[in-house]
Formats: structure tokens, C-alpha cells, sequence
């Protein structure tokens, strides 16, 4: 008897006091710790607006400042370590192609010091003319180089077959234009500018316009 009284008297009150603190400190911790996954949620929108229409906005234009990276029409690559010559877009290649480049060999003109060295220009340029039947203006260097008087009329220098059929222009006197001499190609021996073979050379020529970018590395 006296002990029944001593567990329902003292016994089931204290572990009722003890219960109840626990479920305090529980309480008061879970309310004192952040909640996790709000946590979470907060730092992925942290950057983002809240306005659904104008995240839309946002993207469209970084969507459009991406596109204006990328060329829109048929572009140029030249590869003077490969003397490859590729014309391309984004997602094909429409024309490839052995082509020669600039041999980087220096020439001295032993009368007057001057000197040339013979590289490819290296970089982003544009198609600036198209030209059927090019002539060539030979520059002194063409008769320095074979040991030959430099001529004292304009029409000593023209030749009307070294650049084959098509030239095209991309500034400062450099052409992508035929060559007489196609067994060279894929052999790095030009003056500067980019020599092709004609079948190669004629549907480029047919298929790009003034403006095509042109890619040289």
C-alpha cells in the first residue's frame, strides 16, 4: 500500500516534470535553429528577380548577346599551321580545302636595306573585294627576289596568270586567290597571301560576299 502511494505520489509527478522540460527545451531549441530548407530555397533566389516576367526578359537577352558571338553568315577559317583552308557555319563545314601560306622567310634587298618577311597575316578580317581574272601587280620585292632589275614601267610588273582565276581581298594587299603552282599546296611558300586550288577557289568564290568574315590562326 505504501508503495503505491509512494510511485503515484512522487514517482508519475516527477517523470510528468521531467517530460514536461524536455518537450520545453525541444521547443525552444527547434525554435532557436534556422529551418534548413528555407535556408536553401533562399540562397538559389537569391539572385534571381522576383518578377517571373522579367527573369524572361533577362535571359532573352543574354540569349541574344550569345548569338551576336557567333557569326550569322558562312564564315572563313584559314589554318596556317595545317594550310587548311575551311569555309563553314555554326554547325557545318561547306567547303574544305589544301592551301598554302606565307613562309615566314625574310628577304634583305642588299642595295637599299630593305626587307620584307613573308607571314600571313594572323587574326579577324572580312571579304573587302571579289575579282575575276585578277592581274598581279609585281612588287619590287617579286624582282629582288629573282635578282632582276626593278622595271621603270607599269606594265613590266603585270601578270595576268599568277593569281589564277578568283582572288578575294581581305585587306591590306593580302588575297586568297589560284596559284599556277598547285603541286605546292599544303606547303607554307607564299608571300603572304593564301594560295588555293580552282575547284576549291570557285565555289568559295561563288558562295561568299563582300562582308564574310575571315578567320586566319
Amino acid at each position: 500500500m505504501a508503495m503505491r502511494r509512494w510511485i503515484l505520489y512522487v514517482i508519475i509527478p516527477l517523470v510528468v516534470l521531467i517530460g514536461a522540460m524536455v518537450i520545453t527545451v525541444l521547443i525552444k531549441g527547434r525554435n532557436a535553429l534556422p529551418d534548413v530548407s528555407a535556408v536553401i530555397a533562399d540562397s538559389l533566389l537569391t539572385n534571381l528577380p522576383a518578377d517571373v516576367k522579367r527573369a524572361e526578359k533577362e535571359f532573352e537577352k543574354a540569349q541574344n548577346a550569345l548569338l551576336k558571338l557567333e557569326p550569322a553568315v558562312p564564315y572563313i577559317v584559314i589554318n596556317t599551321h595545317s594550310n587548311k583552308l575551311c569555309l563553314r557555319t555554326e554547325d557545318s563545314i561547306l567547303v574544305e580545302g589544301t592551301c598554302s601560306t606565307g613562309s615566314g622567310e625574310e628577304l634583305i634587298d642588299s642595295a637599299t636595306g630593305r626587307h620584307w618577311i613573308f607571314n600571313t597575316p594572323r587574326g579577324v578580317f572580312k571579304v573587302n573585294s571579289k575579282v575575276k581574272e585578277p592581274w598581279w601587280r609585281k612588287p619590287d620585292w617579286a624582282f629582288i627576289e629573282e635578282d632582276e632589275d626593278i622595271p621603270k614601267t607599269e606594265a613590266e610588273r603585270l601578270d595576268p596568270e599568277m593569281l589564277g582565276e578568283y582572288a578575294l581581298g581581305f585587306g591590306k594587299g593580302y588575297f586568297i586567290h589560284g596559284t599556277i603552282y598547285e603541286r605546292l599546296l599544303g606547303i607554307s611558300v607564299t608571300h603572304g597571301c593564301v594560295r588555293l586550288g580552282s575547284e576549291d577557289l570557285k565555289v568559295i568564290y561563288d558562295k561568299v560576299k563582300i562582308g564574310t568574315p575571315v578567320y586566319i590562326f
